[in-house]
């Protein structure tokens, strides 16, 4: 399947004020990333390194594996320390042209969606075409009023990604998203800790993570046990969301938080 985008209409959500903003994670929030997709973007990622820069395997494995957990996305490193191009790295390790295959969501994932109030953002390190490809397949992608994606996210030629702080205060003060509005559903533990400092409302998902056998990948966010005091709510699937669950009326606490 390629990945470029083709001219067509889009159907746009109208932003809703007084309502919950919701941040949605992409990978492992909304599909099963570590299913096919991690796996892949991870061996393409140690591929481009290794040829790029002239590296063995275990050395190019190895930056890969260092920057995502000093940086927070691979390419931060590389576009900080190397001499790459960054939109080059994103489209070779973010193209598949077998992606139907190795996108797998939620039974009824549109309706899930589409059942929550208020405005709904993909805020995800991934560049913005592949968001666009995942969500087509998905069947999700009108649902969302944007995409704030890695391209979005740089200042004054310097690229910058989840979690930094002033990168959110920024692309959210663009998107006319108060933080005390804003609800983030995401897999990643360190993102939703650094965020919680801002004061917007944090939902773990848990759910999609991969195993711990396979812990020592740059991909995989254990999820643990319990629920950490920087968590609003832990769930495993975005069915805890919908209105008429018992995780209905934490919407009601998030709202009460913002008029406060």
């Amino acid at each position: 399947m390629s990945l470029s985008p083709t001219p067509r209409k889009r159907a746009r959500v109208r932003p809703r004020s007084g309502s919950p903003v919701w941040l949605f994670d992409l990978d492992n929030t909304l599909h099963h990333a570590s299913h096919a997709i991690f796996p892949a973007i991870n061996e393409a990622m140690t591929r481009y390194i290794r040829e790029t820069l002239s590296l063995d395997a275990a050395e190019a494995d190895y930056l890969r594996l260092r920057y995502v957990r000093r940086y927070g996305a691979t390419l931060l490193g590389l576009a900080r320390h190397h001499p790459i191009d960054p939109h080059d790295f994103l489209k070779a390790v973010h193209t598949f042209p077998d992606l139907p295959s190795m996108v797998r969501g939620e039974r009824g994932l549109a309706r899930l969606v589409a059942s929550l109030p208020g405005r709904k953002i993909i805020l995800t390190n991934a560049p913005e075409t592949y968001a666009r490809a995942v969500l087509a397949e998905l069947g999700i992608e009108r649902l969302f009023e944007r995409i704030i994606a890695i391209e979005h996210m740089r200042r004054r030629r310097s690229w910058h990604a989840k979690p930094d702080l002033a990168m959110l205060r920024r692309v959210l003060r663009d998107a006319r998203v108060p933080l005390a509005e804003a609800i983030l559903v995401e897999d990643t533990r360190s993102h939703l800790k650094r965020y919680r400092r801002l004061g917007i409302g944090t939902v773990w998902i848990v759910g999609h993570l991969p195993t711990p056998a396979r812990a020592g990948d740059a991909a995989v966010r254990m999820p643990g046990s319990g629920r950490p005091h920087y968590v609003d709510r832990r769930i495993r699937s975005l069915k805890s969301l919908r209105p008429g669950h018992e995780a209905g009326r934490k919407w009601s606490r998030f709202q009460s938080r913002t008029r406060s």
